[in-house]
């Protein structure tokens, strides 16, 4: 055997070796996605957001139904996960989703300019089996279709061909849903917010059991990066004590001097009227 030959079965052979260790090694398998706030992932019946499934975030606005999502997001990322958003409004500010833990080299953003394109975006996206989680916004319509303010509500058809992608493909599909348009999810989460106490989540609908099961987490424990201020909304800035606020003087008007005082012993424009130009302006046409 020649030595270029010898040397290409060693290759082969060392190739084998490690596939053998791949294949007797356990596998990894990434059944739900914990978003890593403690009260949310267990209130869940799965300790965690179930992949294959749709699940539907549910509530008015600014409720943290958006902020959930970015946190499943992250929590995808986190795995070294692809992630979709389907961004219904075209309001998803990435600033914000980067605060949240959003990795954007790891998110596709996907803009659909008519209202019927929402479902069947997510549908590809979801069917394809590459993203890990693709959340799909339907708060509210893409601009300009001229659906006005309420929510996007799916179809039957629409919502059994959503559950058939996401079994199918294995990814976790979040609906983000308006109160006047609910989904068809598998498991709808009621998000309320709660003031300074929080946002509070509540198990609607669940294949899985724990309806009725309530959460209410702070919101520092949702939004980690307000950092050390006990109270989020700035209510410590107001002060404590009353204030006293020292009665300014006031300046007495000092009388103008004699023979500036103004027409009829006032200041024109401001005390008293302006004088009638209408005579002079006459005699000027007049000349003319």
């Amino acid at each position: 055997m020649s030595g270029a030959a010898e040397k290409l079965s060693v290759t082969v052979e060392a190739l084998r070796e490690q596939i053998r260790r791949l294949q007797a090694a356990p596998r990894k398998y990434l059944a739900t996605l914990r978003t890593g706030v403690e009260a949310f992932d267990a209130l869940l019946p799965a300790g965690g957001l179930p992949l294959g499934q749709v699940v539907e975030l549910w509530g008015e606005a600014a409720s943290g139904r958006t902020s959930l999502g970015l946190r499943a997001v992250a929590a995808a990322h986190r795995e070294g996960r692809l992630c979709a958003y389907v961004d219904g409004p075209w309001e998803l500010y990435p600033p914000a989703a980067v605060a949240a833990g959003v990795d954007p080299s790891r998110l596709l953003i996907v803009r659909p300019k008519t209202a019927e394109q929402l479902a069947w975006s997510a549908v590809q996206l979801v069917r394809s089996g590459a993203f890990a989680c693709v959340v799909l916004d339907l708060t509210r319509a893409p601009p300009g279709t001229g659906k006005g303010e309420g929510g996007v509500r799916l179809s039957p058809a629409e919502g059994k061909r959503l559950m058939e992608a996401a079994t199918r493909g294995g990814s976790l599909l979040l609906l983000l849903t308006a109160p006047d348009a609910p989904g068809d999810g598998m498991m709808r989460l009621r998000t309320e917010a709660r003031g300074d106490e929080g946002l509070s989540v509540e198990v609607v609908r669940s294949r899985q059991g724990g309806i009725g099961s309530r959460a209410v987490m702070p919101w520092r424990e949702l939004y980690p990066e307000l950092g050390e201020w006990e109270t989020p909304w700035g209510s410590e800035l107001l002060p404590t004590e009353a204030v006293t606020v020292p009665e300014l003087s006031r300046e007495t008007e000092r009388a103008a001097p004699e023979g500036h005082r103004g027409i009829m012993g006032q200041r024109p424009g401001r005390d008293g009227p302006m004088p009638s130009l209408r005579a002079s302006l006459d005699a000027g046409t007049a000349l003319h």
